[in-house]
């Protein structure tokens, strides 16, 4: 059992620790996203670059990264799944190649709950565009969906569930703490939608 949870985890936090904004912005735009706007690796930084296209298939390929290995994880060792989301989520935010540096963790966290549960995947979805659509912060969209989704997850009666959508919320208010005193001082950018 402890091979299949290192070999679980080990490909989970690869898989999430791929930087596909830095290297389709390098490639395609030969441009290093860390020094672009906000410096973080993410969608909606690479959306800062003026490049939609490159942003969209930035937040496909996170949200991707996120999900299949999940999905793997639930075909060959099910009782593995939540270890699985979490190695690939920390991936995302501290990869190993970029000293520990990486994005904030929503679009890999979307791709993460639909992999759990589709519905929660739907309902994430649906509130993130919500609060954007009403106060165009993007940052905050993140925040409060993640706890929304936590909240609802308590229908599901699933102690696993619920602690792993703790834990990622508490990590995604920690990755958004700069965002949080932008918000708080009202200097945070707003999105474009």
């Amino acid at each position: 059992m402890i091979f299949e949870i290192f070999s679980v985890f080990i490909f989970s936090y690869i898989s999430g620790s791929i930087p596909y904004g830095l290297i389709l912005t390098k490639f395609f735009l030969n441009r290093d996203i860390r020094k672009v706007g906000s410096k973080n690796i993410g969608a909606t930084n690479v959306l800062r670059t003026g490049n939609k296209l490159i942003a969209i298939l930035t937040l496909f390929l996170d949200i991707f990264k996120g999900a299949i290995p999940v999905l793997v994880t639930n075909h060959y060792f099910p009782d593995l799944i939540y270890l699985s989301g979490l190695a690939g989520f920390l991936g995302h935010i501290f990869p190993v190649w970029l000293k520990f540096i990486g994005g904030k963790g929503v679009a890999i966290y979307l791709g993460i709950i639909f992999a759990l549960s589709l519905k929660l995947g739907l309902f994430f979805c649906f509130f993130w565009i919500l609060i954007a659509f009403v106060t165009k912060y993007s940052s905050l969209s993140s925040i409060v969906s993640a706890l929304i989704i936590f909240l609802i997850s308590f229908f599901d009666d699933n102690f696993e569930l619920n602690s792993y959508l703790f834990i990622t919320f508490v990590i995604i208010v920690y990755t958004h703490k700069q965002n949080i005193v932008k918000l708080k001082n009202k200097t945070e950018s707003k999105i474009k939608l």
